[in-house]
């Protein structure tokens, strides 16, 4: 198989501040939701790239990725000016494990994402399995400011959809908002915030949960979360808490 399969830009967002999505038509193995790839362009000669979570469910086309600019990273400034058309590479098969079937049987699905983690859970989200498998699913999107809650169109169909069935919990740190709790998800763990605006209780018993961010985040909830009874799963040591470190 070759390292990297071209693909065509259908279309790029810009939704606030340095985060955008890119829409891209490429023909990849098939994959599984919650799974990423790369996406790559030449740069001085040599091919740059760098893992992506993809957005869309498997069976959905074209293929979109969520992605924060990093000034001085060699391809993301460079993502960020592509347009209809313009040719982008691809590694052809994804990988990861952040997909449900490594997730045990459980009563609730809750999905801690900061910032573009978010783009595995939509992934996971547009499949039928959360759904069939769960009786509720509490989704936990932790920006810094409310204009970075991204995708609100897509949760809301979803709300709308499953009513009863889905929770939304935005959790902003660096300005009030109205609807959304306040500081980092550790923390709303930790003096009960988080349950009390689900709804639901964190419990090792019925909770299956699934953590997506930048490496601290993900240290400081899983020690929240282990500090409630609930451990890392393992397919040799079953356990409520699957993670996966997204920056």
């Amino acid at each position: 198989m070759s390292k990297w399969v071209e693909g065509t830009v259908v279309a790029q967002k810009h939704w606030a501040g340095l985060l955008y999505s890119l829409q891209v038509d490429a023909k990849l193995a098939p994959f599984k939701a919650g799974q990423f790839t790369k996406l790559a362009l030449a740069v001085e000669g040599e091919m740059v790239g760098r893992p992506y979570s993809l957005v869309n469910a498997p069976s959905v086309r074209p293929h979109e990725f969520y992605y924060v600019v990093l000034r001085e990273h060699p391809l993301t400034p460079r993502l960020c000016r592509l347009e209809a058309g313009d040719t982008i590479y691809l590694a052809p098969q994804a990988s990861g494990f952040l997909t449900l079937d490594e997730v045990p049987p459980g009563e609730h699905l809750w999905l801690l994402a900061t910032g573009t983690a978010l783009g595995p859970f939509l992934s996971i989200l547009a499949t039928d399995s959360p759904w069939r498998r769960f009786h509720r699913v509490v989704l936990v999107h932790a920006v810094r400011r409310a204009e970075e809650l991204s995708y609100q169109e897509q949760i809301g169909a979803l709300l709308a959809r499953h009513a009863g069935k889905f929770v939304f919990v935005p959790v902003v740190s660096r300005e009030h908002h109205q609807t959304a709790l306040s500081g980092r998800i550790p923390r709303a763990i930790e003096d009960g915030r988080l349950e009390q605006q689900a709804g639901i209780m964190l419990e090792a018993s019925s909770s299956r949960v699934m953590v997506c961010g930048n490496p601290a985040m993900v240290a400081d909830t899983v020690d929240a979360l282990e500090r409630r009874g609930l451990k890392k799963h393992r397919r040799r040591d079953p356990g409520q808490i699957n993670v996966e470190n997204y920056w």
